[in-house]
């Protein structure tokens, strides 16, 4: 089935929702295709303290659903789903999504944000859902009173840990360096929760377990260039994300590392008509308040770009 739209916003999150409630209110009409994490990010995102309006502070998924609501008041077309494939080649815009349809754009935002990285361990991958985990705040409550680990050291790792400490008996935070690279005041909040233990100079070799999940986690100390097992019955990885643009490569320019490239002070992407937005094109800031920002720039970028 052929859809024939003006609008079309890939991926949720503050900067798909924000992008749609600008451009429905412009009378765009846009449709909104989710992406597998209807929300982005910060549905696995406990309480949020420095979102602006909120003075005492609002829980990730809330927020999230608030904005999906607020673009849906004003008309946006909110599918959950994916996008499979495009063909930017030519105005106006294709893309194909999962529910069959094929979307024909005559102007397109990307706002897919970006996933959680892994180590890359065998180990770590046999036990996907046994025990390993990227997501805290989604599976922290199965380990209630037991003792856990974090890979990581930045603003994500820190959070993550203090969220798990106030559900496990304990958390190892592994870090392979001998000082932590979150912002002070995260670091503040790790060094102040007692159950917390940071492993400095240490990197994980091997995560162990059985059939009923992960046991324990095989380290290897840089300084002494020992080996070290420590019992644990989960393992949660936070060692920063890579942006979701491999569906687009064929036709949007990107840095090595796969993040969009946007014309400075702007969400114009190498394409006229195509605009990014959040964490997909910011290799710098990735603040929910700067994503929403910049779903706000590309809407009105969009707009203009419509009516020229």
């Amino acid at each position: 089935m052929t859809e024939k739209i003006q609008c079309l916003i890939i991926g949720s999150g503050p900067a798909g929702y924000t992008a749609a409630i600008y451009t429905s209110r412009a009378n765009l009409h846009p449709v909104v295709y989710t992406g597998i994490q209807r929300g982005g990010q910060l549905t696995i995102t406990t309480a949020i303290d420095n979102f602006p309006g909120h003075p005492n502070g609002i829980q990730g998924p809330k927020l999230m659903e608030d904005m999906e609501l607020q673009a849906a008041r004003f008309g946006a077309d909110i599918r959950q789903g994916i996008v499979e494939k495009v063909d930017f080649s030519s105005r106006p815009f294709k893309a194909w999504a999962d529910d069959g349809k094929e979307i024909i754009a005559d102007a397109v935002i990307i706002a897919t944000g970006a996933s959680a990285r892994y180590l890359g361990l065998e180990s770590e991958e046999r036990f996907k859902g046994m025990g390993v985990s990227a997501c805290a705040t989604c599976d922290g409550f199965f380990y209630r009173n037991q003792i856990v680990a974090v890979a990581g050291g930045g603003d994500t790792a820190c959070e993550e840990a203090v969220y798990l400490a106030g559900i496990a008996k304990k958390v190892y935070l592994i870090h392979r360096r001998d000082e932590l690279r979150a912002s002070k005041a995260m670091q503040e909040r790790v060094f102040k929760t007692p159950n917390i233990e940071i492993l400095w100079s240490r990197t994980t070799d091997e995560i162990v377990g059985d059939d009923d999940g992960v046991t324990g986690i095989i380290l290897n100390n840089l300084k002494t260039n020992q080996k070290e097992k420590y019992d644990i019955s989960g393992f949660f990885v936070a060692i920063g994300h890579h942006p979701n643009t491999e569906v687009f490569k064929d036709f949007i320019e990107c840095d090595k590392e796969g993040y969009i490239i946007t014309k400075p002070g702007t969400t114009q992407t190498n394409i006229p008509g195509i605009f990014a937005a959040g964490d997909v094109q910011d290799t710098r800031f990735k603040q929910a308040i700067t994503a929403a920002g910049t779903g706000c720039m590309a809407a009105i970028e969009l707009e203009k770009f419509l009516k020229q």
